[in-house]
């Protein structure tokens, strides 16, 4: 009977093809103990040493036997269930599922995990940005943007780092990807001029409450929608401790706002609660801010959004996303004196540097001034 060799053993032999190959035990089956046999081939026996002692070095790096389980697509759900999920927001594990479900698996998920190789990753972001959107609309393009391509490389290299981790593959081959820029959307503000044009739109349409409290506070639309009538200080203060986000089915979930800096006690013009208080006088009996005359429930954050579309078209306004109503508030507080750090903490950015950084033409202009 052969000796049992230990991991990492092995040995070269000729062929009666004529090849040489090296044989070596790279593991042994966790379930069973039975070796895991592996082999080399080359034309020549000192071609046949080298592979051997490069995939000796391999395999006493990885798990083999648990490496061997896994493609792309059942590593990254893995890697899903059981490190992201738990530990990210609500928002941010819907996006990770997208990415991999509709962006990653259907393009490289097939792939042995220990044989991913940079160059499919570089072709499957050349791919996202030449036709990866699922739902072209119109004037759309058929490539995802650079900022979106940016994240789903951003995504697998957090997931195939904790394979490295946990022995699966020797390296990260995201580390050596080219990745494109993220170009982020120009921002645009609703112009001083423009703010009564859009704010009588908001009344004739019965929404002015809502719409000016956005125009002064910058919430986000899913802080505006989950508002409810307790959430209103009497001090002036707006608590904002929760938010709404829509999961990949469509549902709507309630969570904790984007970070710890986002649950926050927002100050508001006398002007706005007296509008809120007309707001509720409307509908006493409900508990949301800004019940949907539809449904008598929360507004839909895709429905405050369409609203805001009507308003400007009724205004005769050219288009701004919502999100710009809170870059409107943010770079008018700035423009009128109010300090990076306060725009930072009403805003509930994670720090006031990022402010800095999103609104540097609104503080440069304060300076010139």
């Amino acid at each position: 009977m052969a000796k049992k060799r230990a991991n990492g053993e092995g040995n070269i032999r000729k062929r009666k093809d004529g090849r040489w190959e090296g044989r070596y035990t790279a593991g042994y089956d966790s379930k069973n103990g039975k070796r895991l046999i592996k082999n080399v081939l080359g034309k020549t026996q000192a071609e046949v040493k080298e592979k051997l002692k490069k995939a000796l070095e391999e395999c006493q790096g990885l798990d083999v036997s648990r490496s061997e389980e896994y493609t792309v697509a059942t590593w990254l759900r893995t890697w899903y269930e059981l490190y992201a999920k738990p530990n990210v927001r609500t928002a941010t594990a819907n996006r990770y599922k997208l990415i991999i479900e509709t962006y990653t698996i259907p393009r490289i998920g097939n792939i042995k995990l220990k044989k991913l190789t940079t160059r499919h990753l570089q072709k499957l972001y050349k791919e996202l940005l030449e036709s990866g959107r699922i739902h072209v609309g119109k004037n759309q393009d058929k490539g995802l943007s650079t900022t979106t391509v940016h994240s789903v490389h951003l995504m697998l290299h957090c997931a195939l780092d904790r394979a490295v981790k946990e022995r699966l593959i020797l390296r990260n081959p995201c580390g050596d990807c080219i990745v494109p820029k993220p170009r982020k959307p120009e921002m645009k503000i609703l112009p001083p001029e423009h703010m009564k044009a859009y704010l009588n739109a908001a009344e004739a349409r019965g929404l002015l409450p809502m719409f000016y409290l956005e125009l002064v506070s910058g919430l986000r639309k899913g802080e505006l929608v989950a508002l409810r009538w307790d959430d209103l200080d009497i001090q002036s203060k707006i608590s904002v401790s929760k938010q709404y986000v829509r999961n990949p089915d469509g549902s709507l979930e309630l969570t904790q706002p984007k970070t710890e800096n986002s649950v926050r006690l927002v100050s508001i013009p006398q002007t706005a609660v007296d509008l809120l208080i007309q707001e509720h006088s409307k509908h006493p009996d409900s508990p949301y801010m800004f019940p949907s005359p539809l449904t008598g429930e929360m507004y839909h954050p895709d429905s405050v959004v369409n609203l805001h579309k009507k308003i400007l078209m009724d205004a005769g306004l050219e288009h701004l996303r919502f999100h710009d109503l809170r870059h409107t508030f943010a770079t008018t507080a700035l423009q009128n004196g109010v300090d990076v750090k306060t725009v930072s903490s009403i805003l509930g950015h994670f720090d006031a540097g990022f402010t800095l950084r999103t609104y540097t033409n609104a503080t440069r202009q304060k300076q010139n001034e």
